[in-house]
């Protein structure tokens, strides 16, 4: 087991344990259209609302309706329709492929039968996509937010055995990527660091021969 004790949390009560995701929140346009993609084309039931003006957390006022669709592990998604048919802007500075969720399915079977679901919804779908540990299919709600559906392939050991290297692979990235920090201070740096390792060559190579 790794120790998560270090010089900086020393003393410190222990970190409670997190079970698992309650839920994770974006906004929606709107919450009816919302509703018919989570609940009834992937199967999500609508299971919570809360409505307010002011908001708990900040005290500040901003009207909201705010939903929640319910998985089978008894997380959640959750959106907030503000009441003015706006969609969260993307971030400028993000490739939309980028920041997106995730939400596991049984086998690649059921990828490809909620591929046949949403194409018939009109949404366009990305895959099958093989990522060796697992595959997945990738869409778009109706508010510009990236979900992909994953099968896992990968048992629990071979999990455990990815696991074990994954601290001096993050650490040996953080020691070149400081090293690109001098360099590109010092006018030296290439405009993006590469990692030092490609664990998807054949997709390189696939990029390589299109025209």
């Amino acid at each position: 087991m790794i120790s998560l004790v270090n010089a900086s949390t020393a003393g410190l009560p222990p970190p409670a344990p997190i079970h698992q995701l309650h839920h994770f929140a974006y906004r929606a346009k709107d919450a009816e259209e919302t509703r018919h993609f989570y609940e009834d084309i992937l199967g999500l039931p609508l299971y919570h609302i809360i409505q307010s003006d002011y908001v708990p957390s900040t005290g500040e006022y901003c009207p909201y309706t705010h939903f929640f669709f319910r998985l089978q592990d008894g997380s959640f998604i959750a959106f907030f329709d503000l009441g003015n048919d706006e969609a969260a802007l993307p971030s400028p500075n993000t490739p939309l492929w980028v920041n997106h969720i995730s939400f596991r399915v049984d086998s690649v079977a059921d990828l490809e039968a909620m591929k046949i679901r949403l194409q018939a919804d009109g949404i366009d779908v990305i895959g099958v996509t093989d990522h060796h540990i697992f595959k997945s299919i990738y869409f778009f709600d109706p508010n510009g937010v990236r979900l992909e559906l994953t099968a896992q392939l990968a048992d629990e050991l071979k999990m455990q055995e990815e696991s074990k290297t994954a601290h001096a692979r993050l650490a040996e990235w953080t020691a070149r990527k400081e090293q690109w920090r001098k360099d590109r201070a010092a006018g030296k740096a290439t405009e993006v660091l590469k990692p030092q390792h490609n664990d998807r060559p054949e997709v390189a190579a696939k990029a390589a021969t299109k025209p």
